[in-house]
């Protein structure tokens, strides 16, 4: 097999699980409801995830308060609990990693918020303490992850599971869903 046909059969797998998934999207209309909810309300999104999915947490904050919709002149609230390097290594020296995003959040959040976190096990230990902080703070949590949904699964408000577990199909569906969240979210929050 030449790298074409790799890379071809590599898009065609990924193309079948977004298919699969499409089939689900009405699942998420609690999810965008909720982020719609806040946003409307001057509330934060905030994201966090691990490795692949730490980085996507800022992709996607960056949408919000940069620009995703071309016709998105006003910024919207969201944050990554990722990208905070002193934070994130004191909150784990002094309380352990899986405090890096729950401090956070009780720092930075208030009632109303919403708190998307990306896990391709459901079973970070920091995604899940940071899940139930957010309960304890009024902070809605939502829950993108692989496999069968795991710990977060669980103790998230609103979970949708994306039904595999190579880690990097999954990153890219989570990645996809968000994308078509933030298409709607910016166009209906960043006109100004």
């Amino acid at each position: 097999m030449n790298d074409g046909d790799t890379i071809a059969g590599g898009l065609r797998s990924l193309a079948s699980l977004a298919a699969v998934t499409a089939d689900r999207a009405a699942e998420l209309g609690p999810v965008v409801s909720a982020m719609r909810t806040c946003l409307r309300q001057g509330g934060t999104l905030f994201f966090a995830g691990n490795g692949g999915s730490a980085a996507d947490a800022q992709h996607l904050a960056t949408e919000y308060v940069v620009r995703y919709h071309p016709k998105q002149p006003r910024a919207l609230r969201a944050i990554a609990l990722t990208t905070d390097s002193s934070a994130l290594t004191a909150a784990a020296n002094d309380f352990g990693f899986e405090e890096v995003f729950a401090r956070q959040l009780e720092a930075l959040a208030r009632p109303g918020d919403v708190l998307v976190l990306h896990s391709t096990s459901g079973n970070s230990p920091n995604c899940v303490r940071a899940a139930d902080r957010a309960r304890t703070l009024g902070v809605t949590t939502v829950a993108l992850v692989g496999g069968q949904g795991g710990r977060l699964a669980a103790v998230a408000d609103h979970v949708f599971v994306v039904a595999e577990t190579e880690v990097s199909r999954v990153q890219e569906i989570h990645l996809a869903i968000q994308h078509q969240i933030a298409a709607i979210l910016t166009a209906e929050f960043g006109g100004g």
